[in-house]
């Protein structure tokens, strides 16, 4: 009976940290430093990360993920592939508000 508790007790456990994993696994591409979009974005290494964060430096905030096609070497593909991953943060709304003036 004890062991039917503990291996209940691990199975509850082990899903409530699945879904704290899968909350982490968004990064906000308005936001994200180099290191982190190399981390949760898939296809995605430490080259395109830092080509993601110049490329929004250079042109403001991404008002949308299809934007990150116009990053060199991000293709629609690999937009695709992170669409549940991404998250177009506050800087891209604060950009559109700006521009409805």
């Amino acid at each position: 009976m004890k062991s039917i508790r503990t291996v209940a007790r691990a199975l509850l456990l082990s899903l409530l940290f699945a879904g704290s994993a899968l909350a982490a696994d968004k990064v906000d591409i308005n936001s994200a430093d180099a290191a982190t979009l190399d981390e949760v974005l898939v296809n995605v290494g430490p080259a395109k990360a830092r080509a993601i964060v110049e490329y929004r430096k250079a042109n403001g905030a991404f008002r949308s993920a299809e934007q990150l096609a116009l990053v060199k070497g991000i293709g629609l593909a690999t937009v695709e592939k992170n669409r549940d991953r991404i998250v177009v943060g506050s800087a891209a709304r604060a950009a559109k508000a700006g521009g409805a003036r």
